[in-house]
């Protein structure tokens, strides 16, 4: 097994990690922390995602800042006005950790304009006359926008697991000392919870998780009617499900904990070699693969 070093879509565990600083793990950690290589859901029937029935960034980042030993102050805003105002007052303590927003709409990056249900984290660092400064850890940082546009984005009503609108994390404080190998033998209860938290618990109309996800998945591959699914898995899913499942198997590794680092090194091959099959390969393939994955959910659930 070779850990993984490169780009990848890590937004919040990025931004959580430039928030806390040089007292931060490397955002792999932060990333398993979050809980989110530990399982697979569909979303309504139609979404596939490597991360667990039932889970989403928010209670990810909760879970990450909690066993690091940090807390903060989550919050939202009823108004554009409203969250202006509690951003600018929040960094005069330090940047600030925002999200979900609406990747669609965070006009610095090329080609955005239209809302595409895609949420993103930032750490913004000032509120400069009209202009909002940040990095964007999607490649871009020192960003600016404007600030009409940036609340646009920061509204994410198109995200539909926000908690609130104009979501935010700031005031972070460390109340105790915790090595990141201490956190993350901590976190593996949570991670055994995740993949064992079954169907009949209901999240969502029409959302499945691990071997019943893994299952509709793989006949929509077969049917091959849903491009703007298939887009999504090439661009985003694949990326980040294998570079979780990567650092998991490493950071497990580093713990001890041989036989579950093997099986997540067998779930990131086997997820990596979609990204082929679904961009340029045989859909045949692709679904047989994921039907490979079926069985390790619950070969990793025993493991840990």
């Amino acid at each position: 097994m070779l850990p993984y070093t490169g780009s990848g879509p890590y937004c919040y565990s990025n931004s959580l990690a430039m928030i806390l600083g040089d007292q931060a793990p490397t955002p792999a950690v932060i990333e398993v922390l979050t809980g989110s290589p530990f399982g697979v859901q569909l979303i309504s029937g139609r979404v596939p995602l490597f991360d667990p029935y039932g889970w989403d960034p928010d209670l990810g980042l909760d879970a990450a800042i909690e066993l690091l030993g940090w807390t903060c102050d989550a919050s939202g805003a009823s108004s554009a006005d409203e969250a202006l105002d509690r951003l600018r007052t929040a960094l005069l303590d330090g940047p600030v950790l925002v999200g979900p927003v609406e990747m669609g709409l965070l006009l610095h990056q090329p080609g955005a304009g239209t809302p595409i249900e895609a949420d993103h984290f930032l750490a913004v660092l000032a509120v400069d006359g009209d202009r909002v400064l940040m990095h964007d850890p999607h490649g871009f940082p020192y960003a600016t926008l404007p600030l009409d546009a940036f609340l646009a984005a920061w509204r994410a009503e198109s995200i539909s697991y926000r908690r609130y609108g104009y979501g935010m994390r700031s005031g972070f404080q460390r109340v105790r000392e915790v090595t990141a190998d201490d956190a993350l033998r901590v976190s593996m209860p949570a991670a055994k919870a995740w993949l064992s938290l079954r169907d009949d618990v209901q999240i969502s109309p029409g959302t499945v998780g691990n071997e019943a996800a893994l299952e509709r998945f793989a006949e929509m591959i077969e049917q091959g009617k849903d491009e703007a699914v298939r887009g999504m898995m090439t661009h985003f899913a694949v990326r980040v499900g294998t570079r979780r499942l990567v650092d998991a198997a490493t950071a497990t590794a580093r713990i001890g904990l041989l036989d579950a680092s093997a099986i997540l090194d067998t779930q990131a091959r086997l997820v990596g070699s979609l990204q082929y099959e679904l961009t340029a390969g045989s859909p045949t393939a692709a679904a047989a693969t994921v039907r490979k994955l079926q069985p390790t959910y619950a070969e990793l659930s025993r493991a840990l």
